[in-house]
């Protein structure tokens, strides 16, 4: 009897042990503001990507990846595997000491890793609230280093409103005009604060700006070394490339294209020092790696061929840059057309990892491996998309069929053109031989139209039309918010400077 108790405990020991060593350890290096092509695999004849070349040549280029028009939508679909104004239904973007962040009611991509043993870090932005409740330390990640939002966020003095090089702007009052419950705006934005865990680390000037990219690339590096042996998630998101513009000094001037291909290449270079420690530590074969951006390039960064950019949700403002690279799992050299996108992040990571799903989190995205791994048998993921602005739904997409709902939005060249004494004329493009949404074909497929309107129109009961639909969650809501690092540069209490 004792030997078939022990023969039981060890044949149980070593499941537990084969079961571990089969979950693969995830990364997602996520850029700000990247433009289509922007990098080498996607066209780019500016920037020079060596590393994510080889990443390309190594992996798949996921050519119909999409985000959403600006940055905390896009990262609250990454988080939580649903459309942006499911999980976070706010008009725009979230600003310093807001009273409002992600849902509580919706578990994150970190928090179900967690439960399948993950060791989970966050290096760079967040972007999905900064008061206590809402930071990544609360929302599932063991680890966190970085600027709670974007870059610019910070007085004009300290160099958050100007580009490395340019003269800082004249010192001015603070602005509390229309600031509202997602933040401070303008002038009436507080030192930007880099946070480790929840202390303040240190305000973050001109120096700090320029060091930024090298040091998220450090502590990625430094947790993945940290974490070789056990099961890990890794979230990269850098600050880089949004504007201020701060290209490391070993970069600065370097590229024949000005400092915004110098901060593209070195955004490579933190790419190649990521998959090189992987390397180094054996681990490539078990790591899949995810790199792509939050939304469509500005005008600084190159589109083609798309139209449009960030802010729109015209291709340019949504459909990003993506390479998945897996060694021996993800077929080498490949391209995906599928229709994939950052609400398939936390169901692809939760199946490969062995978790769950909870009962009553309703998810919007899918479990993309098969498209990953190059199945021949691999089903669509989504057949239809929607395209939403905030809380309006601007345009829907079936197949190759994407007809926008509403005039073009700013950022875009030409207008929507109005019917007489109605809204503007939904457009109709085939993307499949118009990627760049130049001909609108409206008129002579009136029965596409017809279907894409009914697409639609079955949001009317979900997420809304416009406004906040029956769908949508309850945002995270703190009362009186304050800055983590006041005017004056001291911390809020509970964050002093560690």
């Amino acid at each position: 009897m004792k030997r078939i108790l022990v023969g039981l405990l060890v044949s149980l020991w070593l499941a537990a042990a084969n079961a571990a060593e089969t979950k693969p350890n995830f990364i997602v290096i996520n850029i700000d503001d990247m433009g289509y092509a922007d990098i080498g695999p996607f066209g780019s004849k500016l920037n020079r990507t060596p590393n994510l070349d080889r990443m390309a040549q190594e992996g798949r280029k996921l050519t119909c990846y999409y985000a959403a028009p600006v940055c905390s939508p896009s990262r609250s679909a990454l988080m939580t595997g649903c459309y942006p104004k499911r999980v976070l239904p706010i008009p725009g973007v979230l600003f310093p000491a807001g009273a409002v962040g992600l849902t509580p009611q919706q578990r994150t991509v970190a928090e179900l890793l967690k439960t399948a043993g993950y060791a989970t870090g966050c290096v760079g932005k967040w972007h999905l609230g900064d008061q206590p409740p809402f930071l990544p330390t609360r929302r599932g990640f063991d680890y966190y280093l970085g600027i709670p939002y974007s870059n610019d966020m910070g007085p004009a003095a300290d160099g958050s409103k100007s580009n490395l090089g340019d003269k800082l702007p004249e010192a001015r009052l603070a602005n509390l005009t229309g600031n509202d419950e997602a933040g401070l705006r303008g002038h009436s934005q507080p030192p930007l604060p880099l946070l480790e865990n929840e202390k303040v680390k240190l305000r973050v000037k001109q120096d700090e700006q320029q060091g930024i990219v090298e040091r998220y690339t450090t502590a990625a590096v430094k947790f993945i070394r940290e974490h070789r042996d056990q099961s890990f998630f890794l979230y990269l998101p850098h600050n880089a490339v949004h504007f201020p513009i701060y290209p490391g000094k070993k970069w600065a001037g370097k590229s024949p294209n000005g400092i915004y291909s110098d901060w593209v290449e070195e955004v490579d270079w933190s790419v190649g020092q990521v998959l090189a420690v992987l390397r180094e530590l054996k681990l490539d074969a078990k790591t899949l790696v995810l790199f792509t951006s939050d939304n469509g390039g500005t005008q600084r960064a190159v589109n083609a061929p798309l139209r449009g950019f960030k802010g729109t949700t015209l291709e340019g403002g949504m459909r990003v840059p993506t390479l998945a690279w897996w060694p021996g799992k993800i077929p080498a050299g490949t391209t995906c057309d599928a229709i994939t996108g950052m609400l398939d992040v936390l169901p692809t990571f939760v199946a490969l990892a062995g978790a769950k799903i909870p009962a009553g989190n309703k998810v919007d995205g899918a479990n993309i491996w098969p498209l990953l791994s190059g199945d021949p048998n691999a089903k669509p993921a989504h057949e239809t998309f929607y395209y939403f602005h905030g809380l309006k739904l601007q345009a829907v997409r079936h197949g190759d069929w994407k007809l926008q709902l509403v005039a073009d939005a700013p950022g875009a060249k030409g207008k929507g053109k109005k019917q007489a004494g109605g809204p503007a004329a939904p457009k109709l493009y085939n993307l499949k031989t118009d990627i760049g949404e130049a001909t609108d074909v409206a008129a002579a497929h009136p029965e596409i139209v017809k279907q894409l309107q009914d697409l639609a129109a079955l949001q009317k009961d979900d997420l809304g039309l416009d406004g906040i639909g029956p769908g949508c969650r309850e945002l995270g809501r703190v009362k009186d918010p304050q800055p983590l690092l006041g005017h004056d540069g001291k911390a809020r209490k509970g964050f002093e400077y560690d």
